[in-house]
């Protein structure tokens, strides 16, 4: 062998080897694509009652060789493509889910809302002493039902089926003593009320009536009104009433305009007759000296601000018990004084949730604006309050005198309802709607929101009653849903002369106020009228009433609710 033919057996050797080692190489293989994680709620929200089990299932791609690791906080829930999930605790669960591979990694979050259970829970007003029902007529039963979606409800009648639906109408034929009974069940349990309904004749129904209050005090000069109140089962009735014992009036009008026109107390009795029975009150008239004789001028000390709140008396509501964790009036009337003094908000509730107000010295009527009343109204935001003020004419230092309405661009009109009354009922149970019915015949419900205001009661915990009236003037809700599914609710303005209020004229301001701050509504005192709509005339005043003036839940954003942040005496910053 030449050197040339080993030179070339040595250089088809190398070849060869070298094809031997690219082909046990091969070519590089190609990464994977990333993961893709789909999850199977298009909210990333998922909804389970605690103590039940959910089950996650996202939809992958590009996860053939992945891991997959789910995270609460920092402890791992599992290692698999789907997660099983359960808490005993109701509340908001935030969960990492990763997937990863050779090519990279995808990850997601996910809220779990874990609810508490609720079971039909059976709220029926007025069911615990029964009902009595005049023969002939119909009684009307809407109880209030804690989850009532996919509850089914039985109503029987002395044992027999006669309904199942959850509202039902009684009648009977025949005088007599019947046993209602209504049963609830849905998978998170059952609930039953049983209570019993009287049919009796017009002479067998009992005669009920009520009264604002039976000792008034009033300037000499002025004319009060005294009247009966939710008067039931009056039929022919005939109203006689007599003054120091003398018969001034006798008609079918359960109200009488007092004069006062000497000073000193008086008896004042008032009686109702009619086939049946017989009925009287009597009340006391204090007629105090004239206009004047207490006013309080402003010295260098005087305060700008209300110094003292005499009632804080919220209708039901969704901040109602929130911040506040009074359980007498006195201790109510402290926490609402301390959120004014820090300009922080005391919210008042649906509709007829009151605050009561005084100042150090009396406010003057000049004829223009006097008080200045913070709320936090803005552009298509109004929740609005009506204004009503009163001189301390016996002198005593307290709002036990006369109430004089504000007038304000609703005043006087047809769709405005005077003396509207909503009696509210405390809840059966924690974290329920409050129940609520009117004097026309209407009935609703405060809303819980359990997604904003976890507190266990929308009812006021200073409020020993199971139930309630507040009474007032109502105005017509403007409030609208814009969006049309419930997502965007709208509360339109009023004209002027309302707390809280986006008013055009009163605000004195053009700022449209988009951020929510407290912002003035501004008052006059020669807009105060009597009961019957004539001038008040008054020269000063001494204390303000905040009434929230329009009956309106509006979906997700709870009742129309007045906020008030602070009272000012205006003339003090003109």
């Amino acid at each position: 062998m030449n050197m040339r033919q080993y030179l070339s057996r040595i250089l088809a050797t190398l070849a060869i080897l070298l094809l031997a080692g690219c082909t046990e190489c091969g070519p590089e293989e190609p990464l994977p694509e990333p993961p893709v994680i789909t999850l199977d709620s298009p909210t990333s929200v998922y909804t389970v009652k605690a103590g039940r089990e959910i089950e996650i299932c996202p939809r992958y791609e590009n996860a053939g060789e992945a891991t997959f690791t789910w995270r609460l906080d920092n402890e791992v829930l599992g290692t698999g493509p789907t997660l099983k999930f359960a808490s005993e605790r109701s509340g908001r669960y935030y969960i990492t889910l990763t997937v990863t591979n050779r090519g990279g990694t995808d990850e997601e979050e996910l809220r779990i809302d874990v609810l508490d259970l609720t079971p039909p829970t059976i709220s029926l007003p007025g069911s615990d002493k029964g009902f009595t029902v005049l023969l002939g007529s119909e009684l009307s039963l809407n109880p209030q039902v804690a989850s009532a979606l996919e509850t089914a409800f039985r109503w029987t009648l002395d044992g027999k089926p006669v309904g199942d639906e959850r509202n039902y109408v009684f009648s009977a034929t025949e005088r007599g003593d019947y046993v209602l009974r209504l049963d609830t069940r849905n998978e998170d349990g059952s609930d039953s009320i049983e209570f019993p309904v009287h049919v009796r004749s017009a002479a067998e129904i009992g005669f009920a009536w009520t009264f604002e209050q039976s000792s008034y005090n009033v300037s000499v000069g002025r004319t009060i009104r005294i009247r009966v109140l939710d008067v039931e089962n009056a039929f022919d009735a005939v109203y006689t009433w007599s003054v120091d014992g003398k018969a001034v009036q006798e008609s079918d009008s359960p109200e009488y305009a007092y004069a006062a026109e000497r000073e000193g107390t008086h008896a004042v009795k008032l009686e109702m007759k009619n086939g049946f029975l017989t009925a009287s009150q009597l009340f006391t008239v204090n007629v105090c000296p004239a206009e004047g004789t207490y006013y309080r001028p402003r010295s260098g000390s005087s305060q700008v601000f209300c110094n003292k709140v005499y009632e804080f008396l919220p209708a039901p509501g969704q901040f109602v018990n929130e911040r506040c964790t009074a359980t007498t009036m006195e201790e109510a009337c402290a926490y609402a004084e301390s959120c004014l003094a820090q300009k922080s908000y005391v919210s008042l509730g649906g509709f007829g949730g009151c605050l009561v107000v005084g100042f150090d010295h009396s406010i003057d009527n000049d004829g223009d604006y006097n008080i200045a009343i913070t709320g936090n109204a803005f552009d298509g935001s109004s929740e609005p309050g009506i204004v009503w003020v009163m001189q301390d004419e016996n002198g005593d230092g307290l709002p036990n005198d006369t109430w004089y309405e504000l007038r304000g661009s609703e005043y006087g009109k047809e769709e405005t309802l005077r003396d509207y009354a909503v009696t509210y009922y405390r809840p059966s149970a924690p974290k329920m709607n409050v129940a609520w019915s009117d004097n026309r015949g209407q009935s609703g419900t405060i809303e819980y929101l359990g997604a904003f205001h976890q507190q266990d009661y929308y009812y006021p915990a200073w409020v020993a009653a199971d139930s309630y009236t507040l009474r007032g003037p109502c105005l017509k809700s403007r409030s609208y849903d814009q969006s049309g599914n419930g997502t965007y609710w709208v509360n339109p303005a009023f004209d002027w002369g309302y707390a809280d209020n986006f008013s055009p004229v009163d605000r004195l301001t053009d700022d449209g106020n988009y951020n929510a701050a407290p912002a003035d509504n501004h008052f006059k005192i020669s807009n105060a009228v009597t009961f019957d709509g004539r001038a008040a005339d008054l020269k000063y005043i001494d204390f303000v009433k905040i009434q929230v003036a329009v009956n309106q839940q509006c979906g997700w954003l709870g009742e129309v609710s007045t906020e008030v942040f602070g009272v000012k005496d205006f003339n003090m910053t003109k």
